[in-house]
């Protein structure tokens, strides 16, 4: 097979699991992620107090796991309130769902 520099043009449901998945791939976000999942919302300064990290390395996970579109913040200034992102989170648990699903019947594989 000839490679080239070209893209390659993934299904849009293909490219937002690889988004959250990406997001969900380090422990702290993932136990960020529970722990708004319990507590509705959050602000930052209760984030940071909770997990024994500098206030930036919290801001850097919240922004990713906003970026991906796990979470919402809404100003309330001086600080930023978090919460899940409902429908983002439906779509994700949705997508990984339907993918473990599809392999779990294909476990055809003999190594």
């Amino acid at each position: 097979m000839k490679r080239t520099l070209e893209t390659i043009d993934y299904h849009e449901d293909t490219e937002e699991m690889a988004m959250f998945a990406k997001a969900l791939g380090h422990p702290t976000r993932i136990a960020i992620l529970r722990h708004l999942e319990k507590s509705c919302s959050c602000f930052t300064g209760e984030i940071v107090d909770i997990f024994p990290l500098a206030q930036s390395t919290i801001s850097q996970h919240l922004k990713e796991l906003k970026n991906a579109g796990l979470i919402k913040g809404e100003l309330n200034p001086p600080k930023v309130k978090y919460c899940i992102d409902n429908d983002n989170w439906n779509k994700a648990k949705s997508l990984f769902c339907d993918f473990f699903d599809i392999n779990e019947r294909n476990t055809s594989c003999s190594v």
